[in-house]
């Protein structure tokens, strides 16, 4: 990787000596019968600028690179477990649902196209407290409302469909409260 970036400066620092040539020779001293040479020009004019404008190239493409990264670290999630190393952090885009399972959750995200699932060892409603984006559906489930892709109902159930197949029930106590978050979310 590093070898394909340097090459790349080495082509930009080419096409640049040769514009900065071209300019020189056609724009500032068109009619000139002795110009700088090329070695001259090279030598005591384009390296210096190099030096001085190479290194504030390099070190604002290494800044931008870092602030980049730390926007992008911003916009992720992160669903921490009770253990020491135990968490995730995916993008918001990236979470389906997190369903209850007795002292922890299974977190479902998309990986690419791919349906994955994750155990943490955490309580459902520390995780629902700590991301107020997420839908609370179920006493066992927490869903994503970007996901969210129909309602079906048979015996007097509810149920979401959900993006990747998922189906998640919807219980009375939170029914009012999932139609019209959903509603606001889809409209």
């Amino acid at each position: 990787r590093w070898f394909d970036e340097l090459l790349l400066l080495l082509v930009f620092v080419t096409i640049g000596f040769l514009l900065a040539r071209g300019v020189y020779r056609y724009l500032v001293v068109p009619n000139e019968p002795n110009p700088y040479t090329l070695d001259y020009f090279f030598l005591n004019i384009f390296v210096p600028a190099m030096l001085t404008i190479l290194p504030i190239v390099i070190v604002g493409r290494w800044s931008l690179g870092k602030y980049f990264a730390k926007r992008v670290e911003k916009r992720k999630l992160v669903i921490e477990g009770e253990g020491t190393y135990e968490g995730l952090r995916l993008f918001e885009e990236q979470l389906i649902c997190i369903q209850s399972a007795d002292n922890y959750v299974e977190v479902h995200y998309t990986d690419g196209d791919q349906l994955k699932t994750q155990l943490i060892r955490n309580k459902l409603s520390v995780i629902a407290e700590a991301h107020s984006q997420l839908l609370r559906t179920h006493r066992s489930f927490v869903i994503n409302p970007l996901h969210f892709q129909s309602w079906e109902t048979a015996n007097g159930k509810h149920h979401l469909l959900l993006s990747q197949g998922l189906c998640v029930p919807v219980s009375k106590s939170f029914l009012t409260a999932t139609k019209t978050q959903l509603q606001v979310a889809t409209n």
